[in-house]
């Protein structure tokens, strides 16, 4: 019973903390329909110095720490940016009126990593006084390529058999519709490939001379490479690499890391207001998704938190370190994974992944899975 009412009280005085208080008064100021607006410019700069402060520090720390330290950890951040798209696929994609392609990619994106919602969780920890690794961070890339390429090599397979299996039970009538027919159905000679290259490319021909119904194979390095070249992870690499191999240090204490919370509680504000922006893109795709981006988060939190609790017992992983990896798992990425996204798996709706990630996913991520994660945290602490 004492168990239930610190970790209540906790949770309680975690939502009254300046960074979450930004994000509900963003969502407010929209609802109420001010017209105050922050130039897109300005949204990317923020979040350019906030994963720059981020990488920086994170590299820092390795080069000064123990790199086996990290590997457990890492490895529990693939495992969970590639369980958690299984779970969308096999969950969300199983619910009326959810469009399979579609709850494949809804599982990418909250698959992936949301740099912003990480921010808001190392500000918080900070706050608290809770320790963590300031490697951390680096964590991100382990759990956000895995799960925009799992995302985008299970939607390609699904896809590719959806046509080999539409393609074989094609009727005489729906293969005629499709041709250019001419008087005595017959198909039109225009119609046909002007070149046995071209035929066969069409035809996706074998070495043995018949028509493949095999699925295309599914390029995995375009889909890192994408991945790597998108704003937020660059900008965290970067940061990273100059922790790294430099001695950022001296900028690092009297520039980013001053500027930390002021910029980051900007961030708070717009993301607030941008979610409620994005209510009305569910009004067209089904409710399920409402329920999927309020259940997901928490869920994949508390798996990771689970995961991380390993690591702790294991190798002395901190708890403020625990409540990182639960974080990064209850994010969505609201930067380089829609695009991403949008390119490898063009047939899904963006309505239905970014709508879910934007307006219920992060402020249930930010609101209500930081709170509570770090509220356990200090629970088993006291315990």
């Amino acid at each position: 019973m004492e168990f239930l009412s610190y970790f209540f009280m906790d949770f309680v005085s975690q939502l009254q903390s300046p960074t979450l208080a930004f994000l509900i008064g963003g969502m407010i100021i929209a609802a109420l329909g001010s017209k105050l607006e922050i130039p897109d410019a300005i949204y990317k700069f923020i979040v350019f110095m906030l994963l720059i402060r981020v990488g920086l520090s994170g590299g820092i720390a390795v080069r000064n720490g123990n790199l086996a330290e990290m590997v457990l950890p890492a490895l529990f951040s693939v495992v969970m940016g590639v369980l958690i798209v299984f779970i969308g696929r096999y969950t969300l994609a199983k619910l009326p009126n959810v469009k399979t392609v579609d709850a494949i990619a809804t599982a990418g994106l909250f698959g992936a990593v949301s740099g912003s919602t990480m921010a808001a969780a190392l500000t918080v920890l900070e706050t608290q006084g809770m320790d963590y690794e300031p490697w951390a961070g680096a964590l991100y890339p382990f759990m956000d390529i895995p799960a925009l390429v799992t995302a985008i090599v299970v939607a390609s397979i699904y896809t590719n058999k959806q046509s080999v299996s539409a393609g074989e039970d094609l009727s005489k009538q729906e293969y005629l519709s499709k041709q250019s027919v001419a008087a005595g159905e017959y198909p039109s000679q225009q119609e046909y490939p002007t070149s046995r290259q071209e035929y066969r490319s069409q035809q996706r021909i074998t070495a043995s001379g018949y028509p493949s119904k095999e699925p295309e194979s599914v390029k995995i390095w375009p889909i890192v490479k994408e991945s790597l070249e998108g704003s937020a992870l660059s900008a965290l690499l970067l940061g990273l690499a100059l922790g790294l191999l430099t001695r950022p240090e001296s900028v690092y204490e009297s520039f980013y890391d001053l500027l930390f919370r002021g910029l980051l509680s900007v961030l708070m504000l717009i993301m607030g207001m941008e979610a409620w922006s994005r209510v009305g893109e569910l009004r067209k795709v089904a409710q399920w998704y409402v329920v999927y981006a309020v259940v997901a988060p928490l869920l994949h939190g508390l798996i990771a938190f689970g995961l991380g609790m390993v690591a702790h017992y294991a190798t002395g992983f901190s708890l403020g370190g625990v409540v990182i990896l639960a974080v990064i798992a209850a994010s969505s990425s609201d930067i380089s994974g829609p695009p991403t996204l949008r390119a490898g798996i063009p047939s899904a709706n963006p309505s239905a992944y970014i709508g879910a990630s934007t307006a219920i996913g992060t402020p249930i991520a930010i609101g209500l899975g930081i709170p509570l994660y770090i509220a356990i945290a200090h629970a088993l602490m006291g315990g």
